[in-house]
């Protein structure tokens, strides 16, 4: 008897449709609040990255018209018109290259490199590090590296971790084949 009791209980118990609004949205309301806050999460780093990218082309895009020589003025307005299009609140790093295809001697020769934030400039000796990222260029051809890091903090914990956001963009000068610096 008490097993056909506690059967009957269990079957009316689950076919009961009636609810306490109550209860149920203080089960529903720290979910709906945590899927919010992470699809804002989530777009938010997307955005950021986009952000990013769409800076690093602006400035390639804008030394590659240029015809005149680019100096260290230049190269830090280049920063801060990052910094202004990034508006991430933490600080951008840039380096600017020259760089031409020495057809000769199958290598990429660095003409001049600008470094803002990055540690050190670079070089002959390690544009090698970037010859599988770089197109193929004819003889004596230029490129512009443009190359940029910036810092992304989610702004809610919900899984991503803080991380580093890079960009590698190359660009051909437009009016010249030759953009000379004057840069440290």
């Amino acid at each position: 008897m008490a097993r056909r009791s506690f059967s009957n209980l269990l079957h009316r118990l689950l076919g009961d449709e009636e609810g306490s609004y109550s209860v149920e949205a203080a089960i529903i309301t720290p979910i709906l609040f945590m899927a919010i806050m992470a699809g804002y999460t989530y777009f938010d780093g997307y955005r950021q990255s986009a952000s990013n990218l769409k800076a690093a082309y602006t400035i390639g895009d804008l030394i590659s018209r240029e015809t005149r020589t680019i100096n260290d003025d230049y190269i830090d307005s280049m920063r801060d018109l990052m910094t202004l299009m990034v508006t991430s609140g933490d600080p951008v790093d840039i380096r600017v290259s020259l760089v031409r295809w020495d057809d000769r001697r199958q290598r990429h020769r660095v003409l001049w490199s600008a470094p803002r934030g990055y540690p050190e400039p670079l070089t002959d000796a390690n544009i090698e590090l970037y010859k599988d990222e770089l197109p193929p260029m004819p003889d004596n051809d230029t490129l512009i590296l443009v190359e940029t890091s910036n810092h992304y903090v989610p702004p809610f914990k919900v899984g991503i971790e803080p991380v580093t956001l890079e960009n590698f963009i190359f660009t051909r000068p437009r009016f010249t084949s030759f953009i000379a610096g004057n840069v440290s």
